[in-house]
């Protein structure tokens, strides 16, 4: 039987043992974490701060923020290899005063030659760098069987009037590509990449030629990993399946009636984090409380994908189960009887 693979899982142990343990020393000094405004939601999808922090982390930064100057810690950048990052990169390490005493550099995809051109120019910083390295991680997991791109200008620069043939066309094609096939990279599957075709591709309408045109750029993508990632199968190991919406239209009109839907339909969900507003007994006071929903959670787990009504009735039967076997919710409950009556 092959091998469970989630992609939460897969992600978190990549990045905190492939990435933040792996620039452990014998000193067991603390380090400081810096990323960009998308490899933090990389890191938040998969990682809790806690998990940051058993991994020796003492403080997260913002790359494009102002920062003070710790020259006696070492640094991890988790970056983007954009021309913009590397110049950030370079202003923080290179010349006299560098902001940290080395700097352990991953990208979370493949950097372009021009940019480590540029970096290998700069003298005073070669020395500085502990380590860099392609991470090839750059997908986003909602939960342990789903992930996302999260392009959020996708469906505008690949479906838009003008999109076709544009440079955002391309660059939007090449983002999801780069991040579809990070999947893989991290799974160490290589798949074989199958798409929905056009009927005639002489005579279709520039997005019915979406899918073949991603299928591509993804594979260009896998086959490049073959000779780059470490353990990256040689023969395809599993199936890719490239479509879009107009195979299933019924999908996005129908509303959902499972416990996880109507959730993100009632209350306030922020990715799986649910702000509740109660009123704290003792004071009378309104208060808010965060509850994370994800794997974690057995409750959770069982009763999302059932319908509102089943997941009502279960919750009920495991309410009156828990009352009958804890005193301390016994009396709670007898003590909301005593009010009520």
């Amino acid at each position: 039987m092959a091998e469970y693979k989630n992609f939460r899982m897969t992600g978190r142990e990549r990045l905190l043992y492939e990435m933040l343990k792996s620039t452990s020393t014998d000193s067991k000094a603390w380090k400081v974490l810096i990323m960009d405004k998308v490899t933090v939601k990389v890191m938040s999808s998969s990682c809790k701060m806690a998990d940051i922090t058993d991994q020796g982390i003492s403080l997260v930064e913002d790359l494009f923020r102002r920062r003070q100057p710790m020259p006696s810690l070492d640094a991890i950048y988790f970056i983007q290899p954009t021309k913009e990052n590397i110049v950030m990169f370079m202003s923080d390490m290179s010349g006299r005063e560098p902001l940290y005493r080395k700097a352990y550099v991953f990208f979370s995809v493949p950097v372009p030659k021009e940019l480590v051109t540029h970096l290998k120019s700069d003298m005073s910083l070669l020395p500085r760098i502990a380590a860099l390295r392609e991470m090839n991680l750059e997908f986003f997991p909602v939960d342990s069987q789903v992930f996302v791109t999260n392009h959020d200008m996708a469906l505008e620069e690949l479906y838009g009037e003008t999109a076709q043939n544009s440079r955002k066309f391309d660059a939007s094609l090449s983002i999801l590509a780069t991040r579809i096939a990070t999947v893989f990279a991290s799974l160490k599957e290589f798949p074989y990449v199958r798409y929905q075709a056009a009927k005639d591709p002489d005579t279709a309408a520039p997005h019915e030629l979406i899918p073949s045109k991603l299928a591509s750029s993804v594979w260009d993508c896998l086959v490049k990993y073959k000779t780059t990632v470490p353990n990256f199968p040689q023969k395809e190991t599993c199936e890719l399946l490239i479509l879009d919406r107009s195979v299933d239209q019924i999908a996005p009109v129908i509303h959902e009636w499972t416990y996880d839907a109507m959730c993100h339909d009632l209350l306030e969900v922020d990715g799986n984090k649910l702000v509740l507003e109660m009123t704290d007994k003792a004071t009378g006071k309104p208060e808010r409380k965060e509850i994370i929903l994800d794997d974690t959670d057995p409750v959770w787990l069982e009763i999302r994908h059932l319908h509102i009504a089943e997941a009502s009735e279960r919750l009920h039967d495991k309410m009156t189960n828990f009352a009958s076997k804890n005193k301390a919710a016994q009396l709670s409950q007898a003590s909301r009887f005593g009010e009520i009556t």
